[in-house]
């Protein structure tokens, strides 16, 4: 017990800058969903998600790889360094490639006016990946408050300045345009600008990250080891194939609807459902949080003789957590949730529950993923992956529409593609692990809870209530219906669960 409760202090501690972060940001749905018009908010939809795969190319497993033989060796120090100078010697090359072959890039992907977003997204890129082991140092040194400190202030910059930017510097203009504070304003803003404050916004705050991450630079001992680093090497190329697949599982569905669409429509319906994705914010703020904790944990974890049993235990608790915010972010939906997008943008509310579900499967695998880890099985990873991505092209493809008169379920089938891609690497990911690495997690308490937020949910829709208190009241009530169910249930090894 006390192994989990420190697991779940620590991933109280780096979800706070990943709540308050996402909530804030979250703030920004509602900014950019009345700001922008769905084919603005679209393409910064796709911008990003081209970046969320190259950022998976780019540290290609090496922060696993990190903790893994930072576990491993004696020299902590050694490992360090060798990470860290091989994502430096990486970066270099891809800022160079940016660089040269921005106007190339764009051309490709179909955003030929859009050079320099390529340019700036090059920048925000190579300044995140540089960062990320020195953050992986951090958390495997537990200094998970200096962690959520240089995250937070990422957050809140990247937030003020998006805010800044759209909304402050226009008033100014709009209302002291011909003064002394209008031409300063013009010195550094664009009116002609929208979404490029986004990404400018961004690049500022990655920058300043790098610079709070100096003192864990410093201590870079700036020297590679050949044979330790062909040791990680090996042990990371099956992760960078995992990340690969994994990220085209997570993101290639707006890409995909971005091109399978009719191009009159495809921005505007990406921008929906990217809007509606953000919907889920509850469920992968905490599995992000769990991830920062849950990972250097795990192989630590892995010396003690109950190691096993205390990867089952956290599962028990990690379906519980999952489950409730799936049933309190579906329930209250319509009353508070999706108020936070516009309502251009609430067409697309179906997909939420989907998404919410394929999220959660996900969080799962993330748990369960981690006996290819602990044997050296990465590749395991990889063909887990692959499999997830092949599974999201056939059924994006074949759901998707073609042409405006061969029309599918669009967006729909993203969502149901998605959730069909978790269900199966979940799935599989528990089998496969059973034979290599047997864990007795507690099936029945899986499905128990998880059927039970789900019954309780579609409870919720089949009881229409008017009354926005009562139905307000009933909602709760329904919440507590499952606080009550685990309480009874867990309510023997709670009493030693004591802070």
């Amino acid at each position: 017990m006390n192994a989990i409760k420190r697991l779940a202090g620590q991933t109280a501690i780096y979800g706070i800058p990943s709540i308050l972060g996402r909530v804030l940001n979250y703030c920004l749905v509602p900014l950019y969903t009345r700001v922008f018009h769905p084919e603005a908010f679209g393409t910064q939809t796709v911008f990003y998600s081209y970046a969320s795969l190259l950022m998976v190319v780019l540290t290609y497993g090496m922060e696993t790889a990190f903790f893994r033989f930072n576990e491993k060796e004696a020299d902590k120090e050694k490992v360090y360094s060798t990470g860290f100078i091989s994502i430096l010697l990486t970066t270099f090359v891809f800022i160079l490639f940016v660089s040269f072959y921005a106007g190339s890039i764009a051309n490709w992907i179909d955003y030929s006016k859009y050079k320099v977003y390529v340019i700036w997204f090059g920048w925000i890129l190579a300044l995140d990946t540089i960062s990320s082991i020195p953050f992986a140092r951090l958390r495997s040194q537990n200094k998970a408050r200096r962690f959520a400190t240089i995250k937070m202030v990422n957050l809140t910059l990247n937030i003020a300045l998006n805010f800044f930017f759209i909304l402050f510097c226009p008033y100014l203009l709009k209302h002291f345009g011909h003064g002394f504070i209008g031409h300063f304003v013009r010195l550094f803003y664009n009116p002609k600008w929208g979404i490029e404050y986004i990404f400018i916004s961004n690049l500022i705050a990655s920058g300043v990250t790098l610079i709070m991450l100096f003192p864990e630079i410093a201590k870079t001992k700036w020297k590679i080891d050949p044979d330790l680093w062909k040791r990680m090497l090996l042990y990371a190329f099956p992760l960078l194939f995992a990340g690969m697949a994994g990220i085209v599982n997570e993101t290639f569905d707006r890409l995909l609807l971005r091109y399978l669409l009719p191009k009159d429509i495809a921005s505007y319906q990406v921008g929906i459902y990217g809007a509606c994705y953000k919907i889920s914010i509850l469920m992968t703020i905490f599995i992000q949080a769990y991830r920062y904790a849950a990972e250097p944990f795990f192989f630590a974890q892995a010396k003690e003789k109950d190691a096993k049993e205390v990867y089952a235990r956290i599962m028990d608790y990690f379906i519980i957590v999952v489950s409730l915010i799936f049933l309190v972010t579906m329930v209250y939906l319509d009353d508070f949730v999706l108020r936070f997008i516009g309502k251009e943008y609430r067409i697309g509310r179906g997909v939420i529950p989907v998404l919410m579900l394929a999220n959660l499967f996900l969080g799962v695998y993330y748990n369960l993923s981690i006996w290819y880890k602990l044997i050296n099985k990465t590749i395991w990873g990889a063909w887990l992956a692959v499999i997830g991505a092949i599974i999201t092209f056939v059924l994006n493809f074949l759901w998707i529409p073609l042409s405006a008169d061969h029309l599918i379920y669009g967006y729909y089938g993203s969502a149901w593609a998605t959730f069909i891609c978790y269900a199966v690497m979940m799935v599989l990911s528990y089998i496969i692990g059973q034979k290599y690495f047997p864990i007795k997690y507690n099936l029945l308490k899986f499905f128990g809870y998880l059927g039970l937020s789900v019954l309780l949910y579609f409870i919720s829709t089949f009881i229409v209530i008017d009354g926005k208190i009562i139905r307000f009241l009933f909602h709760s009530f329904l919440i507590l219906v499952f606080m009550g169910a685990v309480i009874a249930v867990e309510k023997p090894k709670l009493s030693n669960f004591r802070l």
